[in-house]
C-alpha cells in the first residue's frame, strides 16, 4: 500500500499534473481501493473546514502586504536605503541584496515575491557597477529564499496548521536561524570577494550624510515589521489580525507617499487572489489526502516503520534531511511541504523530536529546494527578471549558497537549541 501510494504520487507529478489535483485524485483512488467505508462522503465537510479556518486567513493578507509594498514603490526605495548602509563591505551591493531580502521577507512572508522584487530592482546594478554576474544573481536567488524562514513566513503558517503547532512559537523558533542564515550568506559573499577581488564590483558613492538622509525610506518598513511581529509575541493579536494590521499600515504608508491609486490596488488584489487560490487549493488537497491516509492506516504504518528500525532521533533527522534534499530537486517546495509533512510528522513526534525544531529545519530544506536544479523555482524566477543570459549563470552563482544552507542544516541538527532557546525563554 505504501509503495503503491508513493509510486502513484511520483508518477502523476512526473506527468505534469498540478499538485492539488494529484493529491485529490490520489485520495479518491486510495479511499476507493483500501477503505471499507465511502470516505468521499466527508470530502465536502473537510474542504469547507479546511478553507474556512481563521488562521489561514493570514495567508492572503501577508501576500497582499508584500504586493502593496512592491507596487507602491516602497520596496525599491528600501533597497537603495539598505545599499547605503551595507555596500561598503567586500561584495558591495550583494550585501544589500541579502539585507533587502531579510527585510522584505520579514514583511511579505513569500520567497518567490521576494526574489522577483529583488531581481527587478537589483539586476540593472550588475553591469553598472561591474559585478561578477553569476555570484550577484546567486545572492538574489538565495536572498529571496529567506522569505520561507524569516517570520512572518507563509509556509510556517501552513506547517503550523498541518501539524497543530503554535504559529507564534514557530515564529520565535525561526527568528535566530533566519538571522544566522542571512549572516552566513553575507559571510560567504565576503569570502568569495576576498578570494576574487574583481567579483565585488565598484564601490557606490556613500557617506554618513547620505545614510541618514535615506533613513525615512528604511524606518517605516522596519516599523511595520516590528508592529506585525510584536503584536503576535505580546499576545495582542493573532497572526491573521497582525497581518491585517500590516496591510492597513502599508496602505497608510502608500497614501503618505502619494503612491496609492485605484490601478495599483486592483493589480495588488489580482496578484493576491491568484497566489492565494493556488496555495489554498494545494492545502485543501493535502488535507483530503491526509484524511484518507489516516483512515486507511498508512500514516500509522510510516510511524511504525520508523519506530521499528530503532533509529536514534539524530538518525531519524538525518534520514528526513536526505529524503527532502532529494525530493526537493524534483518537487516544488510548498507542494513538498503540504504533501509529505502529514505523513512524516507522526514519525518525527514518535522519535521524540520537537515539532518546532523540525518545522524550522523543514523551512531550510525548502529553501535549499528553491536553489537546486532541475526544479529550483527561485533559479527560474531570477532568470525571468533578466534581459538576457543563460540559466546556468544563476545556477552556478547559487552553488555557494546551497553549501551555506547545507551548513545551516547541519547546525540545526547538531544544535537544536538554535530553534528551541527563544521559545523556551518567552514561555518561561
Amino acid at each position: 500500500m505504501l509503495s503503491t501510494s508513493v509510486s502513484m504520487l511520483l508518477l502523476m507529478l512526473g506527468a505534469g499534473i498540478p499538485v492539488a489535483a494529484v493529491m485529490i485524485v490520489l485520495g479518491l483512488l486510495l479511499a476507493d481501493w483500501y477503505s471499507p467505508m465511502p470516505l468521499w462522503i466527508a470530502f465536502g465537510e473537510l474542504t469547507w473546514g479546511t478553507s474556512s479556518g481563521f488562521t489561514l486567513f493570514a495567508i492572503p493578507l501577508y501576500i497582499l502586504l508584500g504586493e502593496l509594498l512592491l507596487r507602491s514603490g516602497i520596496s525599491e526605495r528600501m533597497y537603495h536605503a539598505i545599499a547605503q548602509w551595507l555596500a561598503r563591505m567586500p561584495g558591495g551591493l550583494m550585501h544589500a541584496n541579502v539585507g533587502f531580502s531579510t527585510a522584505f521577507a520579514a514583511m511579505s512572508g513569500s520567497s518567490v515575491a521576494c526574489a522577483a522584487t529583488l531581481g527587478t530592482i537589483a539586476n540593472p546594478m550588475v553591469k553598472r557597477y561591474h559585478y561578477h554576474e553569476p555570484l550577484f544573481l546567486g545572492t538574489i536567488a538565495a536572498g529571496g529564499s529567506l522569505g520561507i524562514l524569516i517570520p512572518p513566513s507563509i509556509p510556517l503558517i501552513i506547517y503550523g496548521v498541518l501539524t497543530e503547532t503554535s504559529i507564534p512559537k514557530l515564529y520565535l523558533a525561526a527568528m535566530i536561524p533566519g538571522v544566522l542564515l542571512a549572516v552566513l550568506f553575507s559571510a560567504i559573499i565576503v569570502v568569495c570577494c576576498v578570494a576574487r577581488p574583481g567579483w565585488g564590483g565598484e564601490a557606490i558613492a556613500t557617506s554618513w550624510r547620505k545614510r541618514f538622509e535615506v533613513l525615512p525610506d528604511l524606518l517605516p518598513p522596519l516599523f511595520i515589521f516590528i508592529v506585525v511581529i510584536g503584536v503576535i509575541y505580546l499576545g495582542w493579536a493573532t497572526p491573521s489580525e497582525s497581518a491585517a494590521l500590516g496591510v492597513l499600515m502599508a496602505l497608510m504608508l502608500a497614501v503618505a507617499r502619494k503612491r496609492l491609486t485605484i490601478q495599483m490596488l486592483l493589480e495588488a488584489a489580482e496578484a493576491t487572489m491568484t497566489t492565494t487560490a493556488m496555495i489554498m487549493l494545494i492545502v485543501i488537497g493535502a488535507f483530503l489526502l491526509n484524511f484518507v491516509l489516516s483512515a486507511i492506516g498508512l500514516s500509522s504504518l510510516v510511524t511504525q516503520l520508523f519506530s521499528g528500525t530503532g533509529l536514534s532521533p539524530t538518525a531519524v533527522l538525518v534520514t528526513a534531511v536526505v529524503f527532502y534534499l532529494v525530493l526537493g530537486m524534483f518537487m516544488e517546495p510548498l507542494s513538498m511541504l503540504i504533501a509529505t509533512v502529514p505523513l512524516v510528522i507522526p514519525a518525527i513526534k514518535a522519535a521524540g523530536i520537537d515539532p518546532l525544531m523540525f518545522g524550522v529545519l523543514m523551512m531550510v530544506l525548502m529553501e535549499t529546494a528553491m536553489l537546486t536544479p532541475p526544479v529550483g523555482i527561485n533559479l527560474f524566477v531570477v532568470q525571468g527578471t533578466r534581459e538576457s543570459g543563460k540559466l546556468k549563470d544563476v545556477v552556478y552563482g547559487a552553488l555557494p549558497f546551497v553549501v551555506t544552507m547545507l551548513t545551516m542544516i547541519g547546525l540545526l541538527v547538531s544544535f537544536p537549541g538554535l530553534t528551541l532557546w527563544l521559545p523556551g525563554i518567552v514561555a518561561s
